[in-house]
C-alpha cells in the first residue's frame, strides 16, 4: 500500500467520476499500477475529516494530529476492509490510535500533548466500549449494509448534502436519496428488533410494540408502559434511542459509533440543545462530536 502522505490543500468533497466508489478504490490498493491513484483519491475524500477528528481526540492541533490521522489511514486501508462505511472506520481508528499512544510511555515522552487531561489522557480513562444506553443502536447500525451506513453517517452526523455519500458510493443522487429513506427505516426497525431480541425478561418483550408504535407516531405511551419504564432501565434506554428518529438521529449515531456524547451540534447541521450545560466544543466539522466524558 502506498503511504498516505497528507497534503494541506486536499479537499474532502468527492470529485471523482460516478462509479469510483470507496469500495472499488479500496479494492485497487493492492494493484501496483492503480494503487497510488486510489490512495490519493481516498485521501482527497477522507483526509480532512479524519485529521479534524484527530484534533478533537487530542485536544490539540499540534503535529501529533496529522501523525495520528496518517496512522489511522495506514491501519484501515492495510486491512482492506470490504464492508461498512469507510469514514466511520477511519474515525474509530483515530480514537483507538490516540488511546493506544497515550498508554505507551515511550510515545508520550516524545509527544507530551498525549498527557493532556482534556485530550488523549481523558480519552484513555473513558469507559471502553459502547455505552449501555446505545447498545440497540450499535446492533442495528452494525447490521446495515455499508451503503446504508455511509448514507446515514454523511447526511446525519456530518450534515452533508446527498451528493457527498452518492459520490462515495458511486451512485446517482436520485438513487442515493431513495436509499437514504430506506436506510433510516431499516435502522429504526433494527433498533426495535434489537430491543425484542435482547430483552432481559418476557415483560420487556411484551412491551416492545407498545414502545415502538406510539413513539413512531409521536403519541403518548400507555400508563402501564410508563410505569414499566420507571423501573426498567433496559426499556427506558430503548425508548430514548427510538425517540431520536423523530429528531436528533445525528446524536444517536455519533454516540453509538464514536462513543462520545456530542457537546453541541456543528452549525453545519441541525441545532440540538444538549440536556445539560457543557463547555463550548472546538469549531469545525467535529464540533458535533467533541468529547463529553460523562460515563454512559
Amino acid at each position: 500500500m502506498q503511504s498516505p502522505t497528507p497534503a494541506p490543500a486536499v479537499r474532502a468533497t468527492p470529485r471523482t467520476a460516478p462509479g469510483e466508489s470507496d469500495r472499488s478504490l479500496v479494492a485497487q490498493l493492492g494493484d501496483k499500477t492503480a494503487g497510488t491513484s486510489a490512495v490519493a483519491l481516498l485521501l482527497a475524500r477522507h483526509w480532512q475529516a479524519t485529521s479534524e477528528y484527530a484534533v478533537i481526540c487530542l485536544a490539540t492541533a499540534d503535529s501529533s494530529a496529522p501523525m495520528v490521522a496518517t496512522a489511522a489511514f495506514h491501519q484501515v486501508l492495510a486491512g482492506r476492509v470490504a464492508g461498512g462505511a469507510l469514514r466511520p472506520q477511519l474515525l474509530v481508528a483515530v480514537r483507538e490510535m490516540v488511546k493506544a499512544w497515550a498508554a505507551e510511555e515511550r510515545i508520550a515522552a516524545l509527544l507530551p500533548e498525549l498527557r493532556k487531561p482534556t485530550g488523549a489522557r481523558g480519552l484513555r480513562a473513558a469507559r471502553p466500549g459502547t455505552p449501555e444506553r446505545r447498545k440497540l443502536a450499535e446492533r442495528a447500525y452494525g447490521a446495515l449494509s455499508g451503503a446504508s451506513q455511509c448514507l446515514l453517517w454523511h447526511t446525519e452526523v456530518e450534515a452533508e448534502p446527498i451528493t457527498v455519500p452518492a459520490g462515495l458510493l458511486g451512485i446517482d443522487e436520485v438513487t442515493a436519496s431513495a436509499a437514504l429513506d430506506q436506510a433510516r427505516e431499516q435502522f429504526r426497525q433494527g433498533c426495535a428488533r434489537a430491543h425484542k431480541e435482547l430483552a432481559p425478561t418476557a415483560e420487556c418483550r411484551h412491551y416492545n410494540r407498545l414502545l415502538d408504535v406510539p413513539i413512531r407516531r409521536g403519541g403518548s405511551l400507555l400508563p402501564d408502559v410508563q410505569r414499566h419504564l420507571m423501573t426498567c432501565r433496559y426499556c427506558r434506554f430503548a425508548a430514548e434511542q427510538l425517540s431520536h428518529f423523530d429528531g436528533g438521529l445525528e446524536v444517536l449515531l455519533a454516540e453509538t459509533v464514536l462513543g462520545w456524547a456530542p457537546a453541541a451540534i456543528s452549525t453545519r447541521g441541525p441545532a440540538v440543545r444538549p440536556p445539560t450545560p457543557t463547555p463550548a466544543p472546538p469549531a469545525g466539522r467535529w464540533a458535533a462530536t467533541a468529547p463529553h466524558r460523562k460515563p454512559g
